[in-house]
Order: structure tokens, then sequence, then C-alpha cells
């Protein structure tokens, strides 16, 4: 399990300071119909002939790389990191304290 708190301070690129960021986790945006592949493949699968490009079965991974979405405090830059695979992310989750007893 993995715990990043919500807020960072880092180095910003456009202030070329240390500055503290709010964190987010990044997630994919919609699908446009208008993107080139997707035009393609649509005119490809219209009319007869069934599936026409392969259809990937083989998944390997079980967890995806987590990757946190910076914003800048002062001048709202944004930038992403990537940080390693994880099952389990939380944002901003309660700390673990040192010698604390098991609760369940």
């Amino acid at each position: 399990m993995v715990n990043v708190p919500k807020t960072r301070n880092t180095h910003c690129v456009r202030c070329n300071k240390h500055k503290t960021h709010k964190v987010s986790q990044y997630k994919a945006g919609k699908a446009s119909l208008y993107a080139q592949g997707k035009r393609r493949y649509d005119r490809k699968q219209r009319g007869f002939g069934g599936q026409t490009k392969p259809v990937f079965h083989k998944k390997a991974k079980t967890t995806k790389k987590i990757v946190l979405r910076l914003e800048c405090s002062g001048c709202g830059y944004k930038k992403q990191q990537a940080i390693k695979r994880c099952k389990h992310f939380e944002l901003g989750g309660e700390k673990k304290t040192k010698g604390a007893a098991l609760t369940y």
C-alpha cells in the first residue's frame, strides 16, 4: 500500500524555486471519436467481414504505474511524475505511527 500526502514541497520549473505543489492522481481522459487512429479503425470495421484488427488478450501485468500530477501553488504550472507499480494507492491517508497496535 502506497500512501502519498496531498501536498509536496518540490521544485517548480516556471518559478525556478521550491514551492508547495498540490498532488493528485493522473487519470486518462475520454478517448476522442475524431482521433486519426479511431477514424481509421471505424472505417475499417464497417460492413461485413467481422473483426479486422487483432484484439489483445495476453495481459501480463497485474498493476499499472502510478502517475502523480503536481500543480504549483504559486503559478499553477502542472507537471507529472511517475512512481513505482503498486496494487493499492492512497492519497492523503493517515500516517502510520511506529509501534502502534494493529487494528482490523
